[in-house]
């Protein structure tokens, strides 16, 4: 069941580094990824803060989308 709890931007900024680390070890590299820091606004209704993916090209796309496939299986 998904963690609902409260986070705070140090907290998003782990996760964020534990993904770019993840994504570095199959050499990705997504140049936007960055915190949303709107999320932490008390309008937004969010209890958690976002991790914005950003923008990349299309080589970064074919790359992240034949490491995802590997990994379920579909080569």
């Amino acid at each position: 069941m998904p963690d609902h709890s409260p986070t705070t931007p140090y907290d998003v900024t782990l996760c964020l580094e534990e993904l770019r680390a993840a994504l570095a070890l199959h050499d990705i590299k997504l140049p936007s990824l960055t915190i949303h820091l709107p999320s932490f606004a008390g309008k937004y209704g969010h209890t958690q803060g976002l991790v914005t993916l950003g923008n990349c090209n299309m080589a970064t796309a074919r790359a992240l989308a034949a490491v995802l496939k590997e990994m379920a299986g579909e080569e």
